[in-house]
């Protein structure tokens, strides 16, 4: 196996070279050498094509939920080290697995993961809400993440309180909830705060734009639990917010949709006010409504997001109000009450021509059962998602699954889907201009069997982008696709290191991209070419 290593020195490593190492002076062959090209400026064009089989950007994700202790940390009171050691052996195994994105669970019941002055420590840190576990989780986990050049999303639960034992008979004293008594609603057998107060909602606008702008994170997350799941013989009892702000409303229903739909476009215009380029999406309830309660709807039977937690995501990807939606389609193919393959192309039509990227809530925690057997379990989903361009890649739930009951199927994702890393998607809002490119790289074989690149940094990157191209000529086209791409790494990483291709087949050229805040990515900066060696 032939290894690089990567690193971001001012200069090439001083390692004794054993092989021939030319770091790019010149034109190639068919390059002149004031083209373009040849100064290595040259964006790739927009009529190149690219190879559908190795999409360039796609979202590669997985959740890491820490509510009940799902997934991290796997139980409350360990102490730093433990937690960080667990956290640490997620992101490398998403790092093998071809994943680009996490999406951590940083607020599970009105509390915090991180070092907030709004809310106490999440019980699920030291196993009592406000224990100070010693350090700051989300922001050892951006630091992380992004070393392996993956991205952060914080996930937020706008409104849960926790269940009633052990949740709701310990809060904390600096909880919401226990200052603001009036904000709590208590249903089946969880508390939430009362979406249909104003003071709730800005609260939780604040509180996530706290952590927008303190952390530097790429996204914002919110999953399906918007109102609650409908319970059986029970009432969800906001008759005093509905009074004193229902009117004007045809119907309570109404009124609830316009207060989530008001909550998701406020939440989004101030993370554009502050950080346009962290992202902003949901994961949905995989239906929306059925057809037959609205023309509009999936050829479904199950229960319905519109009505049951009054989440209108139809209205969100009309108006705007979210960059990215995931809905939880956690059912297989040939399903009756919610066809895989019904789900996935009508989700594609009303995301077609929004600006609005789809991806797909993955069941890796069902693998196993009727319907999600075989190793290629997941594998024939994407199959069904590859026929669908609108279809931007998958987050799969969750991350635990991943390393248990879902290895062998992620190893055939790896194998037919993942063979190649892929860039993340890049924020729709966009910066001003494309970052600088990479003004000097250098490669020299260390052994016959290890290569070392090294470039100066670029102010501003958040990640880059390393391709080897075979051969000595100079297509612009040969970084349409992530044909040649071997990794993302993150601006800080050290010297990160992964399986390359043989480089005993010829010449070839290594090519170093910068990756800015908002993803985007700067024209390749002069090559290092290495000859066999």
């Amino acid at each position: 196996m032939r290894r690089l290593l990567l690193g971001m020195a001012a200069a090439a490593a001083t390692m004794p070279l054993l092989g021939a190492c030319v770091p790019w002076s010149g034109p190639g062959p068919g390059e002149d050498a004031a083209s373009p090209q040849a100064r290595g400026t040259m964006p790739v064009p927009d009529d190149c094509t690219a190879d559908p089989a190795h999409p360039k950007r796609q979202m590669r994700g997985a959740w890491i939920a820490s509510v009940r202790n799902i997934d991290w940390p796997s139980e409350a009171g360990l102490d730093r080290e433990e937690q960080q050691r667990e956290l640490r052996r997620m992101l490398d195994r998403a790092e093998s697995l071809g994943l680009n994105a996490v999406f951590l669970h940083v607020r599970p019941t009105a509390d915090a993961l991180y070092a907030s002055a709004k809310e106490p420590w999440a019980r699920y840190l030291t196993g009592e809400q406000g224990g100070d576990p010693g350090y700051d989780p989300l922001a050892f986990a951006v630091g992380e993440a992004h070393r392996r050049g993956i991205e952060l999303h914080a996930w937020f639960n706008p409104y849960r309180v926790g269940w009633k034992d052990p949740d709701l008979e310990n809060l904390d004293p600096d909880h919401p909830a226990r200052r603001h008594p009036g904000w709590l609603i208590e249903y089946a057998d969880q508390g939430y705060l009362d979406p249909g107060n104003p003071d709730v909602r800005e609260w939780v606008g604040d509180v996530v734009l706290d952590v927008v702008d303190r952390y530097d994170i790429d996204g914002v997350h919110f999953d399906d639990y918007f109102y609650p799941y409908p319970a059986e013989g029970e009432e969800f009892d906001d008759d005093r917010s509905f009074k004193r702000h229902g009117g004007g409303f045809d119907s309570r229903a109404d009124w609830r949709r316009d207060n989530v739909d008001t909550l998701v476009s406020e939440v989004h215009e101030r993370i554009q006010r502050t950080k346009p380029w962290v992202r902003f999406g949901i994961s949905p309830f995989g239906i929306w409504r059925n057809a037959d309660s609205d023309p509009a709807g999936s050829a479904t039977e199950g229960l319905e997001s519109y009505s049951a937690q009054y989440a209108d995501t139809l209205a969100w990807i009309r108006e705007g109000t979210v960059d990215y939606i995931v809905p939880q389609l956690y059912w297989p193919r040939g399903y009756d009450v919610a066809d895989y393959a019904e789900l996935v192309p009508w989700w594609s039509e009303q995301v077609a021509g929004t600006g609005v990227d789809l991806y797909i809530g993955q069941a890796a925690y069902r693998v196993g059962e009727q319907g999600f057997r075989g190793r290629d379990a997941l594998t024939r989903q994407l199959d069904l998602n590859a026929e669908h361009s609108e279809v931007g890649g998958d987050v799969y739930f969750s991350i635990t699954d991943l390393t248990g009951r879902a290895e062998k199927a992620m190893g055939s994702v790896g194998e037919d889907h993942y063979s190649r890393p892929a860039l993340p998607p890049a924020a729709d809002s966009g910066g001003d201009s494309a970052p600088a490119p990479v003004a000097e790289l250098n490669a020299e074989r260390t052994s016959s069997d290890e290569v070392r690149l090294s470039w100066t940094r670029v102010e501003g990157a958040r990640f880059y982008a390393v391709y080897r191209v075979p051969g000595d000529g100079g297509d612009p086209c040969a970084l349409a696709d992530a044909s040649h791409l071997l990794a993302v790494t993150g601006a800080d990483a050290k010297r990160p290191a992964f399986t390359d291709a043989d480089p005993a087949e010829g010449s070839v050229r290594y090519h170093v991209t910068v990756l800015d805040d908002y993803r985007a990515e700067s024209a390749p900066g002069p090559a290092a070419r290495l000859s066999p060696g």
